[in-house]
Parts: C-alpha cells; sequence; structure tokens
C-alpha cells in the first residue's frame, strides 16, 4: 500500500509540475499578448497634411490622472483629460520645418482649462510657425476665453453660425463655509502671518476680506491687461475692444436680436461663420482630400509626434544637456502622487540632476500654488545644492507660482515668469479644527487628566487653549520671518523691502518683476537660454527633460491599462455619463484633499488660493 500511495504521490508532483509550467506558460503568451495589443503602432504622416491641434482636456505641464483615470475616460470617448504643454508646443515647432505640414488645423472645442502664461507659450510657437510662411485655421463651435486665446493666433477664425464667443474679464470667487461650520458645531482655529493672507477665510468669514479684494482686484486687472494686449495685437483690434465686448454685451446683443455669431463677426473677432463641414471642404483644398474619410488629409498631433519621435529619435542630441524639472500642483511631503509635487521626490529628481555630469545647468519649471513648509524647504535646500555644486539654476514660472512656488524658485540663479504669471503670496498659514462642539451636538463629551498644562491641547475633539493658540501663532510668525528673510537673502535685498512686498500678497509677474521678485519676463525657452548662457555652453546643448523612471511594474500596468481600455470601449460604448460624473467629481475631491491636508496641527503652510476664472 505504501508503495501505491507513493506511485501516486509521485503522478501527483508530475502533475503539478506540468500545471505550473502550463500556468506560466499561459501567463507569458497573456503577457505577450498583452504587449502585443497595447504596444503603440507608428502611424504615417501623409505628404501633404494639415497636423490637427485638437486638445482635449485640460492644458497641463505633468500629468496627474493615474491609469483608471485614464480608463475612463478614453471608455467615455474623451481620448485624454489632460493634455500636456510640452507636446503641443515641441509639435508645432516639430511641423514649422516639415515639408509634409502645409497648415495647422486648430480644434479648440475640447480644449477645458489652461493658465494664460500657458496658452501663451503655445500662442508663441503658433506666432513662430505663421512667420516660416505657413498658415493657422482655427475652428470652434463656440469660444470662451481660454480658448480664444489660442484662437485669436490663426490667419483665419472659423465660428459655427450658431456658436458664440464668450469674453467676460477675469474674475476669482470662492466659498466661504464660516456658517455652515458654526452650525456643525466645527471651531477652525486660523493662524496665519501676513495682512494679506488671504487662503484661510474661507473658513473664518462668509466675505472676502478688504485687504484680500483689494490685492486680488489688482492682480486680475493686470492679467486682464497682458491678455487684452495679446488679443488686441493678434486681431488688429482697438484698445479696450475686449473690455467694451464686455461690458457692451448687452445692448449689442438687443441691436442684434440675440445673434451671438453675427456679433463675433460684427466686432472682428472671428473671420467668419462657417459649420465644420465648410472648413474641413477649406482645408482639403489645401492639403487635398483624404478618399477614405471624405475629409482633409490630416495627422492628429499626438500621431505626429509619435511618428517624429520614431524617424528622429537622435534628433539634436548633445553630452551638454539642460536640465529640465518640472514642479507641478500642491506642494506635499513625501513623495509625489497624482497631481502634486512631492517634496522627497523632486529632490530626488534635483539631486540626481546635480550628480549627472552631462546635466551642465538646470531649469526649474513651476506650476505651484505651494503648500507643505517642510516639503517646500526639502526642495529647496537641492536647488541650493545645485548652485554649490556649480551647476547654475534658474526658474521659469508659469501659471502659478505663489507661495511656497515662490519658495522653491527663489534660490535660482535667475527666476523667469511669463507676465500673466500669477506670484509672490509670502506668507504663512495654519489651520486646527477642533470638534468638541460637534460632538457635544451628538451628545459627546471629552474630559481626562494629564501631566503638564499643555497635555492634550492639540487634540481634536477638545477647545484649543489660549495657551496653545499662543504657540502655535509663535510658530507661524516664526515661519514668516524666515520665509521673508530667505527671500531677503536670496534676491539681495532688505527684510524691511521684501516685507514691505510680502505680506501674503499676491502680484501679477509683471508687478513682481518691478517689485524685484522676479528678474525677467519671458517663456520657457528663454529660461532654457538663459540656463545654458550661465552655464557657458553656447549652442552645443540639448534640453532634457528629468521625470521619474517608470518600473517595470508600472510599464507593465499601462499597457495593460491600455489594452483593458480598448476592451472596455468595445464591451461598453456607451459611457458618457461616467466621464461626465467624473468631470464633476475632481474639483470637490481636491478640495477635500487640500482641507485635510491642512488640518495638521504640526504642519504650516506656504500656499496660495488664487486661481482665476
Amino acid at each position: 500500500m505504501r508503495y501505491v500511495l507513493k506511485f501516486f504521490h509521485m503522478i501527483w508532483q508530475a502533475l503539478d509540475a506540468l500545471r505550473k509550467t502550463l500556468h506560466l506558460l499561459l501567463l507569458l503568451i497573456i503577457v505577450g499578448v498583452i504587449w502585443f495589443a497595447a504596444a503603440p503602432k507608428i502611424p504615417m504622416v501623409p505628404d501633404s497634411a494639415a497636423l490637427l491641434i485638437a486638445p482635449q482636456g485640460e492644458l497641463v505641464e505633468q500629468y496627474s490622472g493615474g491609469p483608471l483615470d485614464r480608463v475612463i475616460a478614453e471608455a467615455s470617448g474623451e481620448q485624454e483629460f489632460e493634455v500636456r504643454l510640452r507636446d503641443v508646443v515641441e509639435a508645432i515647432h516639430r511641423a514649422q520645418d516639415d515639408e509634409r505640414i502645409k497648415v495647422i488645423a486648430l480644434d479648440l472645442d475640447g480644449l477645458t482649462d489652461a493658465g494664460v502664461a500657458q496658452l501663451e507659450e503655445v500662442a508663441d510657437a503658433l506666432r513662430e510657425f505663421r512667420a516660416s510662411g505657413k498658415q493657422v485655421m482655427a475652428f470652434g463651435q463656440s469660444f470662451d476665453q481660454q480658448q480664444y486665446y489660442l484662437a485669436a493666433q490663426a490667419d483665419q477664425i472659423y465660428l459655427d453660425p450658431h456658436g458664440l464667443v464668450l469674453l467676460e474679464g477675469f474674475g476669482y470667487y470662492g466659498q466661504y463655509y464660516k456658517n455652515a461650520l458654526d452650525k456643525l458645531g466645527v471651531t477652525v482655529n486660523v493662524f496665519k502671518a501676513g495682512k494679506y493672507k488671504s487662503a484661510v477665510e474661507p473658513f473664518t468669514r462668509m466675505d472676502m476680506s478688504p485687504e484680500a479684494r483689494e490685492a486680488n482686484q489688482q492682480w486680475l486687472n493686470a492679467l486682464w491687461v497682458t491678455y487684452q494686449d495679446v488679443i488686441i495685437k493678434a486681431r488688429g483690434l482697438e484698445p479696450n475692444a475686449l473690455t467694451d465686448y464686455a461690458e457692451q454685451l448687452l445692448p449689442a446683443l438687443q441691436a442684434n436680436k440675440g445673434d451671438f455669431a453675427q456679433l463675433a463677426v460684427e466686432k472682428h473677432l472671428v473671420t467668419d461663420l462657417k459649420t465644420r463641414q465648410q472648413v474641413e471642404d477649406l482645408l482639403s483644398l489645401q492639403v487635398g482630400e483624404d478618399k477614405d474619410s471624405h475629409s482633409y488629409q490630416f495627422v492628429y498631433m499626438e500621431d505626429y509626434l509619435a511618428a517624429e519621435h520614431a524617424e528622429h529619435p537622435l534628433e539634436k542630441h548633445s553630452d551638454n544637456k539642460v536640465g529640465i524639472v518640472v514642479a507641478s500642483g500642491e506642494i506635499v511631503d513625501g513623495d509625489r502622487t497624482a497631481g502634486t509635487v512631492g517634496g522627497d521626490s523632486l529632490a530626488e529628481l534635483l539631486r540626481q540632476a546635480r550628480y549627472d555630469d552631462d546635466v551642465k545647468s538646470v531649469v526649474l519649471r513651476i506650476d505651484s500654488p505651494g503648500g507643505s513648509v517642510m516639503a517646500s524647504e526639502v526642495i529647496r535646500r537641492e536647488v541650493e545644492a545645485l548652485k554649490a555644486a556649480g551647476k547654475p539654476v534658474v526658474a521659469s514660472m508659469s501659471s502659478t507660482a505663489a507661495s511656497g512656488g515662490y519658495y522653491i524658485a527663489m534660490d535660482a540663479d535667475e527666476i523667469w515668469a511669463s507676465p500673466a504669471t500669477i506670484t509672490g503670496s509670502i506668507g504663512v498659514f495654519g489651520i486646527v479644527p477642533t470638534f468638541d462642539g460637534t460632538l457635544g451636538k451628538l451628545g459627546v463629551g471629552t474630559d481626562g487628566v494629564g501631566t503638564t498644562s499643555i497635555s492634550g491641547a492639540m487634540r481634536l475633539d477638545r477647545p484649543m487653549s489660549d495657551t496653545a493658540k499662543q504657540i502655535f501663532q509663535l510658530a507661524i510668525e516664526h515661519e514668516y520671518t524666515q520665509f521673508v528673510d530667505r527671500v531677503a537673502q536670496a534676491r539681495s535685498k532688505s527684510f524691511d523691502e521684501v516685507d514691505a512686498v510680502a505680506q501674503g500678497r499676491v502680484w501679477a509677474a509683471t508687478d513682481a518683476q518691478q517689485h524685484g521678485l522676479v528678474d525677467h519676463l519671458g517663456l520657457l525657452e528663454d529660461a532654457v537660454k538663459a540656463a545654458a548662457e550661465r552655464a557657458r555652453l553656447g549652442d552645443d546643448y540639448s534640453e532634457e527633460y528629468l521625470d521619474e523612471d517608470l518600473s517595470w511594474r508600472q510599464i507593465l500596468a499601462h499597457q495593460i491599462n491600455t489594452l483593458s481600455t480598448r476592451l472596455t470601449r468595445v464591451l461598453m460604448p456607451d459611457l458618457k455619463w461616467v466621464g461626465s460624473l467624473r468631470q464633476q467629481i475632481p474639483s470637490l475631491e481636491r478640495e477635500m484633499q487640500r482641507m485635510q491636508r491642512f488640518a495638521n496641527s504640526k504642519q504650516g503652510y506656504y500656499y496660495c488660493a488664487c486661481t482665476i476664472e
């Protein structure tokens, strides 16, 4: 019997080994199929074509969404919900010297959000494209303020006969929660340093303070002047034409019987009114007709870049590199999460640049309203270390580089900003909410004993004592003093000079330059050239974005994500409601996450609440 059992045991082991082998082979086959199915195919660029730039979603410095976001976005037919600024600019620059690309077609209906400084980067590339002798044609079913900024750079702007151009000026509006918090029994203990530091006002007021109203009105006016100047120059309009359009919109529409589209033609905001099909017919005359689609011959921006990278993989390679490190989003402690700047992870990228012999200088590209004091300091120290190692650092400010965003820029050898950049906000705040009132409404009390007078002083289920409030306020004031002092040292100014323009006040870059907070007004390209000049590289250098490397697991996950997206779109084609729901969630989710980060009794914040509408 023992031998029989041993025989069957050997058979079982053999079968188990075969099972494992077959499982391994099956896994390898599945991975191979996934990899093959999801592998990007190199598209073809017609000999005569239009470069179609049709951004879908927000124009960003750096991707923030995770794999699930992209699956849902693509499954709901949105293609992408974020478009990288660098990709748009690169595609335009490459098309400028490409004989196959005869014209750029701008389809801006899908562009949902972008900062004015980011729009100017694209607008500048479009102006260079036109200067080469090629044309840009823009079409929109309607144009909002951001979309129109890019459309205005085109040779021809066509609007759908049922469309409109809505230019309303810039505004800054927020929600205020004091009454709601009072009803919930939540006490929000706020500590700040800086007369104009208004990020905490939603928790303490029901309206904007006079100080915040004064400061916000000034930087909004400065941005509106910059916006108008660009459009007026591009379209050859009269001074104040856009302000007059917004202020006189009602009587103008009354005289025009509500015809928004015709009004846009009369005010010379668009070239003519045409349907999408009519615009495609015009493009067909310029680049030829695609016999399969019966439309004009074109190549999507994403496909064009893929083809270009495949055809010219080592174009302009040099051992002398200007490294570009992107800091996009709120600054948080630790490693980067979606849509944020991780203090440790960004510091690690700067550290890698310091020890990379090929990287001769660094451009720190910033699009951030700030965040954690400690994380900002961790990044600043690496900027300082780069300079100490003999590698120049140039800061390039995108749409926002305020508070902590300014803190990580201030030690750079040069600071460049777009005229439409929002910066400054040199101030500190902290928030400690307590919920003893809320618990009291539920019949819950908190009591106990401690060994010192401040034992349990930071518990959120107890009211904050006067002693604890004074301690916290002193710590915030100390951080503010350090912030101002470090700016003074970095900018070669006195403490009083910086303090006079600090106080948490937000500035448009045009005003910030006059106050010595910014050195030069210009684009990312200008900052890169400045970094190369400081490293004495001449024309022998290449630009390289220094991004976090993906692990093999992340690469495989991306490939699986791509395949699952395609399968989802086949199996569940009608998921537009999911995309619509997803679009409504992020703003609320971001606000809740922000409040959660702020409610940290051990942390102060360099943060600017300065998002325009």
